[in-house]
């Protein structure tokens, strides 16, 4: 828990992750070496500590250990970069949504301009020609 809390909150520093690896490891052998005395007890034999795992298969869990805490770190990893996609895309809809509504409020304001420069524009009369006097050359 404490592992996948420090990965889940950013921590990448390998150091730490070995630490933290080497505990998990620790705690998963005393728990294996509890249980072995629990039964022992249960089965009326006097206790005996457990015996270490082999070096082989103990490698072999620390690597399995290690791949699935590094898959799970890049599972939180991966859905905080889906929630981050997300925001932005919301984000980009709603600037969307606002320039629109700028837009065409825009739009609603020049249509009234317009209006209102026709309303106020003097009426000018069509221009009067003089009529000619002599008919036009050949």
């Amino acid at each position: 828990a404490l592992r996948l809390s420090y990965l889940r909150s950013g921590g990448h520093d390998p150091a730490i992750l070995d630490q933290l690896l080497h505990l998990q490891l620790e705690a998963t052998v005393l728990e294996k070496g509890t249980a072995g005395l629990r039964r022992g007890r249960r089965m009326g034999t006097p206790a005996m500590p457990a015996e270490p795992p082999s070096t082989g298969t103990h490698g072999l869990d620390a690597a399995l250990l290690a791949v699935e805490l590094e898959n799970r770190r890049l599972e939180d990893e991966l859905l905080a970069l889906k929630v981050r996609r997300e925001r932005r895309a919301d984000a980009g809809s709603r600037a969307a949504q606002r320039h629109t509504e700028e837009l065409a409020r825009l739009q609603a304001e020049v249509g009234m301009l317009r209006c209102h420069t026709e309303q106020t524009r003097p009426w000018l009369h069509p221009p009067v020609f003089p009529h000619l006097v002599a008919p036009p050359l050949p």
